[in-house]
Parts: C-alpha cells; structure tokens; sequence
C-alpha cells in the first residue's frame, strides 16, 4: 500500500495538497447536495422509487457500500510507516473513525431485520463515498495530522471526544429502537418510542451527526469539519423527511417531538 501511494505521489507536500483538495471538494459537494435535498428526499427505505435503478438487499448493501470505510483504513493503518500512529491524539482519533465503521459495517447488517431494498444508484454512491472519506480520514490521521503537546487535555479535544462517545450510543440505541418496533410477524411502520426518540424523530441520524460534529471538534481539521458538514446536511434532510412523513402518516404522533433538534428544530 505504502509503496504503490509512492508512485502515485511524489512527495509528502503532493499528498497532503491531494488530501486538503479532497476535503474542499467533499465541502462543494455538501452545499450542493443542500441545494439538492431541497427538491427531493434521498432515495432509500420508505422514500425508494424506481428511478434510481434496481433494487439491491438491505442487508448486502449495507454491508458493502460501509465495507470500504472499514477496510480501507484497516489497511492502510497495517501497512503504515509513519511514526504519527504512535502518537495518542493521532491514535484516538483513528479510534473513534474505527469503532463506528467497525460497528456500522461489520455488526449492523447482521441486526438488520427485513429491511426495504436499496435502490442501485444510492448503493453506488455510498459505496464511492466510503472509499473516499475512509481514505481521506485516516491517511491524514496516520500520516499527516499534527497537534500541539498535551492536545488530548485541551479543551477542544475532551468536548468533541465527549461528543463523538455521546452521539455514539444515541446512535445504536436509536437503531436498538428500531429494529425492535415491531414484534415477529408484524408489518407496517410504528411510532418509535424511548430514548432520543422522545424528543426527536430522527434520533439515529442525531446520535451520527453529533458524533462526527465531535470527531471534527476533537480532530481540528479541514478533513474531519468537512465529513462533518456533509453527514450533517445528508443525515439532518433524511432527519426532516422522517419527521414530515410520521406527521402525515399518524394522526397520534407526539406534537411536542421535533425532528433533530430537542425543542428547537
């Protein structure tokens, strides 16, 4: 790995500009999928038309588009040579990278429980997005992120750990409520109940946004702030989506609930 990313780029200066381009350009890309989301909700589950291709098993697909964002830096952390891994603020950031992707590519498509099929072209685009964040984050971390002595005690670094732990367990106690709303044999949406979902409706993608706004705080880079707006504008449109739908699909939704943000949003 190391030697074939030698021929690719001739100097360290070439690859860090590569890398600082590809964080650029994922920001382009969050501002116009904004402008996009504004006219049409992402094509997945209960929003899949037939537009976007044929359709491809929930379960198969999670597990190959998020596969990328696993294994990718699994080995480029293997066959690193950079002293910057042996770092502990370096380390721990790579850590958090690794415990989501651990989770969400390796264990949740095996909890999934039926599931509606994912169109073709979302599973395509997932698929490119996970090589290209997976490499961006953990290149950078591994190779190229500096900070200053004792970095782990500032206050930057213990809030957006905080963070990322926090929207961590909303996240997959959030999913937890999910796959558990209906008994065996049942069909049909329900209301969930419990937790986040209390206050939000889209408390999976809450805990998944807070996590990656903490990654960014803890990670002080253009890198990590840049995956963080993405998955913000992404998740924060699907977040609404939901919220708008159980509003018109159950006349007993809870008024109070709001759809990201507790009490404001």
């Amino acid at each position: 790995m190391e030697a074939l990313l030698s021929r690719l780029f001739s100097s360290r200066q070439e690859e860090l500009l590569t890398l600082d381009r590809m964080a650029y350009f994922m920001l382009l890309m969050a501002a116009c999928a904004l402008v996009a989301l504004l006219f049409e909700d992402v094509p997945y589950g209960r929003y899949t038309t037939g537009r976007y291709g044929f359709p491809v098993n929930a379960r198969l697909a999670w597990f190959v588009q998020e596969l990328p964002a696993f294994l990718l830096p699994l080995c480029l952390l293997v066959w690193s040579s950079s002293s910057k891994t042996s770092v502990l603020e370096n380390q721990l950031l790579i850590a958090m990278y690794m415990c989501h992707y651990t989770q969400r590519s390796l264990i949740y498509p095996l909890l999934i429980r039926g599931g509606k099929p994912t169109p073709v072209a979302s599973f395509c685009l997932a698929f490119v997005f996970c090589i290209y964040n997976g490499y961006m984050q953990i290149r950078y971390l591994s190779h190229y992120a500096e900070y200053p002595a004792h970095w782990v005690k500032h206050p930057c670094f213990i809030i957006g750990s905080s963070l990322w732990l926090a929207g961590w367990l909303v996240n997959v106690h959030a999913d937890h409520i999910l796959r558990n709303l209906r008994k065996p044999g049942e069909t049909g949406y329900k209301i969930p109940r419990g937790g986040m979902f209390e206050y939000v409706s889209g408390a999976n993608f809450l805990g998944e946004i807070t996590e990656w706004v903490g990654f960014a705080v803890a990670g002080h880079s253009v890198h990590s702030s840049a995956f963080a707006i993405f998955t913000t504008v992404v998740l924060g449109s699907r977040a609404v989506a939901h919220h708008k739908w159980y509003l018109s699909k159950f006349e007993d939704y809870p008024k109070n609930r709001k759809a990201l943000v507790p009490f404001l949003f």
